[in-house]
């Protein structure tokens, strides 16, 4: 009997983690919304019509319109960190995923046109980039995850990455 539980823990965790892999090897991140589907933002059952990451919200062109910069650099031991430098934007983890408030959000990361993840500060740590050059892009969202816009543009940010 002992044997039959102990088989049984290693194969629930054996389990969990390939579900784990193979979901985030499609885009599926753990708040349960695929971000490799485009199905995913429609208006049909079961599907969110509120979270469009296409969706441009305008802002206007003045001096309260946001900045953003970006550096990336080798990490010591592992990966690659990312610094994400805005003006006139307030990062608010706290409001994800809820509706708009002027000059605050959140930042979506992506990595040779992939979204990654995202950031819910000026800090965030890429585990790997593919070998040779690796394209990562920022855009600042709204709570709502629209691309913040100024004069039809997203406001983001790129550079080129060489990988050995």
């Amino acid at each position: 009997m002992e044997r039959s539980v102990a088989m049984l823990a290693i194969g629930l965790i054996l389990g969990g983690g390939i579900g784990f892999v193979v979901a985030a090897a499609n885009g599926i991140t753990l708040d349960g919304h695929d971000h490799g589907s485009h199905d995913m933002h429609g208006g049909e059952i079961g599907q969110s019509a509120d979270h469009d990451h296409d969706e441009l919200l305008s802002l206007p062109a003045d001096s309260n319109a946001p900045k953003l910069d970006i550096a990336v650099a080798k990490d010591p031991v592992s990966g690659w960190n990312l610094h994400v430098m805005t003006a006139n934007f307030r990062f608010a983890p706290d409001h994800a995923s809820q509706p708009h408030i002027d000059g605050e959000g959140h930042a979506h990361v992506y990595v040779n046109g992939v979204k990654i993840a995202r950031a819910y500060g000026p800090w965030m740590h890429i585990a790997s980039l593919p070998a040779g050059t690796a394209e990562i892009k920022v855009v600042l969202t709204s709570n709502d995850h629209k691309p913040l816009a100024i004069g039809g543009t997203p406001v983001s940010a790129s550079l080129i990455v060489s990988v050995d």
